[in-house]
């Protein structure tokens, strides 16, 4: 088992789509040589090009992935919190990481080596299998990213983004923040100045933010706001 886990690390993991279809045994065998490692705000875990020697799961706090634009100006792919991985792709093809990766809060992440995926997968394909469904999961996301940027408000995107994060399907929901609420901006493609007015505009929706809380009232309601939202872009663009 990986060194440096605690109680309910293991619940964590096991949310996640790389390691929730595998059996016990199997997950065992693949987190034997995993570690977990503390790091501190704005501390990297690895650099664009650097050899993907490795994937991760968020076991607490908030890491940002992000590439430099030849303008040198930069440019955030994704912000991964508590119960999801990221970098599985470039472990898998042994290639290099596309992007860089850096802690926005004091973090929590389980870290695996990717050579001993690669032994794991050899012993037991199924593993395989998880990580074609983990980088189809990455793929959606993404799909799902270009689709917001093009065609859904600003407060959509908010809605969309917590309602991500939220651990229950219905009722109410309490999400914790990145603290750089620029940092979210960024992830949406919006200036942080839209976000400050999506956010209030969501209050009437049952979305209450103090620092870096998200409380939502009733999350069937926010879901509703998001289809009504999606049903007038469609009106308005036909």
């Amino acid at each position: 088992m990986a060194i440096g886990l605690k109680n309910g690390d293991i619940e964590v993991i096991t949310q996640t789509a790389i390691f929730g279809g595998l059996t016990a045994e199997n997950l065992d065998r693949l987190l034997e040589d995993a570690v977990v490692r503390s790091v501190g705000r704005g501390e990297t875990l690895f650099l664009q090009g650097d050899p993907a020697d490795a994937f991760y799961v968020m076991l607490e706090g908030w890491v940002k992935i992000y590439r430099m634009t030849p303008a040198g100006e930069e440019a955030v792919v994704g912000v991964f919190t508590r119960g999801q991985s990221f970098a599985e792709a470039a472990a898998f093809t042994k290639g290099a990481f596309p992007a860089s990766g850096e802690a926005v809060t004091d973090s929590r992440v389980l870290i695996v080596a990717a050579r001993h995926l690669f032994e794991r997968i050899t012993e037991s394909p199924e593993i395989g299998l998880s990580m074609l469904a983990s980088t189809s999961v990455h793929l959606h996301m993404l799909v799902r990213q270009i689709e917001q940027l093009k065609a859904h408000t600003g407060a959509q995107r908010v809605a969309e983004f917590l309602l991500q994060l939220c651990s229950t399907p219905r009722g109410a929901c309490t999400i914790e923040l990145p603290y750089d609420k620029a940092l979210i901006a960024g992830r949406l493609g919006m200036k942080p100045e839209s976000l400050s007015r999506a956010f209030q505009r969501l209050k009437e929706f049952g979305v209450k933010i103090d620092q870096n809380k998200a409380a939502i009232r009733d999350i069937g309601a926010l879901r509703d706001f998001v289809d009504q939202e999606r049903a007038q872009v469609l009106r308005s663009r036909n």
